[in-house]
């Protein structure tokens, strides 16, 4: 393993500081109000700490690439630790994932909003209120996907050095991307928009809209709809 000289360090550091602000920042829009983003700015430093300390020169991946992920994953792994979504906020969010996954199961196709608020007997408001409440929860993570550390499942270290894991770890990644890419290719065309623009072109909710021409409340509604949906279905597929 090629680890980073000291001066590179400090100079990696300098120039990929900001991705933990905008990755914080990122997160922290659908959180409640008493989230303090500065917790997670310190979660994401030490995450971007940790990428500098674990990088392989040697591999050809991008530093950037590799921090981002690993930001992320430690601000999500403060989200965690700190249990602050309510039992009624995960209640709310497992009835919507069983009702767009007994639809679709149904259907064949994906659950449309009315069809959603008529299967849960409420008013299509009080949907896209709940959807709005919950969208703070609209984050898979490897354990949704059948994936943990305990099983070696670490997907920093797949990114990092595919060949350098075991092979039926490999397979079993790659049939998961496989999965995910066609869930979500089977969205309807708004929902992989908003996907793409949000997680490949890295906008936020307000800029998505401007693009959408809707605002930013609804792109809201929209992601935690989208990521609800592909909950369900990959839970069941997975």
């Amino acid at each position: 393993m090629q680890t980073i000289a000291r001066p590179d360090r400090d100079r990696l550091l300098e120039e990929n500081i900001h991705l933990v602000k905008i990755i914080a920042y990122q997160v922290a829009v659908n959180l409640p109000p008493h989230i303090d983003v500065n917790d997670l700015i310190s979660a994401g430093t030490i995450g971007l700490l940790e990428s500098i300390d674990r990088f392989d020169t040697s591999k050809g991946v991008q530093f950037n690439t590799y921090a981002s992920i690993r930001i992320r994953g430690s601000i999500l792994d403060e989200l965690r630790s700190m249990d602050w979504m309510t039992r009624s906020m995960r209640d709310k969010s497992n009835q919507l994932e069983k009702a767009y996954d007994e639809i679709e199961k149904r259907t064949g196709r994906p659950a449309e909003t009315e069809e959603v608020a008529k299967f849960l007997d409420i008013s299509t408001d009080a949907l896209n209120k709940i959807l709005s409440q919950v969208s703070a929860l609209s984050v898979m993570n490897l354990e949704d996907l059948g994936m943990n550390h305990d099983d070696g499942m670490d997907i920093l270290e797949c990114i990092k050095d595919p060949e350098g894991v075991d092979p039926m770890t490999v397979v079993k990644f790659n049939e998961i991307k496989r999965k995910v890419a066609e869930a979500v290719e089977a969205l309807p065309e708004k929902e992989k928009l908003i996907i793409s623009l949000y997680y490949y072109d890295e906008l936020t909710l307000k800029e998505i809209g401007k693009i959408l021409d809707i605002t930013e409340s609804r792109v809201c509604q929209l992601h935690s709809q989208t990521m609800h949906r592909l909950k369900g279905r990959l839970k069941k597929i997975l």
